[in-house]
């Protein structure tokens, strides 16, 4: 649509797509985990950093289907370096595992992209008997982070590089009560709404982003930016739980929506390009800097998401 190609400051736009934001960058000596990348923008997200010189980690559920999207990056980019691991984020054993194997390895870790992500799901509780988009969506990333952060450190000084980590919101993480997550109410089945549960883990993602910045701001030396973002409106799977919207997507969805390449231009914008460098605590959309919802603004809100998903992850 013609509104898709109207630039912003960083000269991209909605119809840039994630070869094109980084067009020119080398990502060589680089390593990135991406989550979620069996499915829609994650593979794109994991092909173009691997195109860009970037040695990727695919975190994924389906390892046969992990193996077979490297296998076609690989047939089309034959120096790309990709890795596939078990993940599975509603688990916090899973989490545990890949977390503890991956520092095993000794690799360094410059960029986490938290990209995986359910949406708008039947109600329904995770291994760890939490709300299953929640736990998706927020915990297994908020976990995982805190599990991989050591890494991204040493990585920063060692390389003398900055860390990136990359929250992948969505346009949908304003609620329609003011004081933002309900902590009392994530795992009650009465009055469950999909699409504000989907809603409420998306806010966390952007929270979750903000707070770990400002404590890294904190830490005297520390080269760890994290930044949250929204995609866009993507014509992919997200919507198969919800027959009529999906329906909609296959019809109409070409015309109104973001197609994949262009979906994952904002996450490899954030997560490779220089003028993001320094910029952390900040939201991004069709990469360029943009407002969040007015309830992710609340710092005391994300001090205390922050506290009770490190109550949850202790437990």
């Amino acid at each position: 649509m013609w509104w898709f190609s109207r630039k912003g400051p960083s000269g991209f736009s909605a119809s840039s797509t994630a070869e094109e934001v980084t067009q020119g960058i080398d990502g060589t000596g680089l390593t990135a985990i991406v989550t979620g990348a069996t499915s829609g923008i994650g593979i794109e997200t994991a092909r173009v950093l691997a195109l860009r010189g970037v040695h990727v980690v695919m975190g994924i559920r389906n390892m046969e289907a992990g193996g077979e999207i490297k296998d076609s990056i690989l047939r089309n980019n034959s120096t790309a370096k990709i890795d596939v691991m078990e993940l599975d984020l509603s688990s916090m054993e899973s989490v545990r595992k890949f977390a503890l194997q991956f520092n095993s390895c000794s690799l360094p870790l410059n960029i986490l992209v938290n990209n995986a992500g359910i949406m708008a799901t039947p109600f329904k509780l995770s291994k760890d008997n939490i709300e299953l988009q929640f736990a998706t969506n927020h915990i297994g990333h908020f976990l995982l982070t805190n599990l991989l952060l050591e890494t991204m450190k040493r990585t920063a000084i060692e390389q003398r590089k900055e860390g990136r980590i990359v929250n992948v919101s969505s346009r949908r993480h304003q609620l329609s009560y003011p004081e933002g997550i309900r902590f009392n109410k994530i795992n009650d089945k009465s009055g469950y709404n999909s699409l504000s549960a989907y809603g409420q883990s998306k806010l966390a993602s952007v929270l979750h982003a903000n707070e770990l910045a400002r404590r890294l701001k904190q830490e005297e030396g520390s080269e760890i930016t994290a930044n949250s973002l929204n995609p866009g409106v993507i014509a992919t799977n997200l919507f198969r739980y919800h027959s009529f919207i999906d329906g909609f997507v296959g019809l109409l969805g070409k015309y109104v929506m973001k197609n994949v390449q262009q979906g994952a231009a904002t996450t490899c914008y954030v997560a490779l390009h220089p003028q993001v460098k320094g910029l952390t605590g900040c939201y991004f959309a069709d990469c360029n800097l943009a407002e969040a919802s007015s309830q992710s603004a609340y710092p005391e809100l994300a001090r205390k998401l922050w506290e009770y998903s490190s109550n949850l992850v202790q437990t």
